[in-house]
């Protein structure tokens, strides 16, 4: 995690935004995104972003990010994660803290599974290189 951290440190506003778009598509992927998932999605955004990302702020992406999915669709939002982070590397951090996010609770599903590698495909991210993320942060 601490290289994640050390990338998203280096990364600016608009690409913060982006990262936790994609962590809140992987949360709430299951359709169900409740108070205490919230609550801990926003500690681990704080930590993550070394409290970069005001609390109010956070929230303010949160429902804008919601608001947007129901309007669009998770391709096209999907898609704009992928624009807002032109560079590959960018987006491997992006698809590796989606996978965190799946794995907060300690197992990845197969739903999970199928969701990372559909996050992967919109990113541009071999699916081979998915799966190596996968075993190596779901564990």
């Amino acid at each position: 995690m601490s290289g994640i951290s050390n990338e998203v440190r280096a990364l600016g506003d608009a690409k913060l935004e982006a990262l936790v778009e994609i962590m809140f598509l992987a949360a709430s992927a299951d359709g169900d995104f409740s108070d205490i998932e919230r609550a801990h999605f926003s500690k681990s955004v704080e930590s993550l972003t070394d409290g970069r990302i005001a609390l109010a702020r956070l929230d303010a992406l949160i429902s804008e990010a919601s608001l947007a999915l129901e309007r669009e669709g998770r391709e096209a939002r999907l898609a704009s994660v992928k624009a807002r982070l032109p560079e590959a590397g960018a987006r491997r951090v992006a698809l590796a803290l989606a996978i965190q996010v799946t794995a907060a609770d300690g197992i990845i599903r197969t739903s999970e599974r199928e969701l990372i590698l559909e996050t992967a495909e919109a990113l541009e991210i071999d699916r081979d290189d998915a799966a190596n993320l996968v075993s190596k942060l779901g564990r």
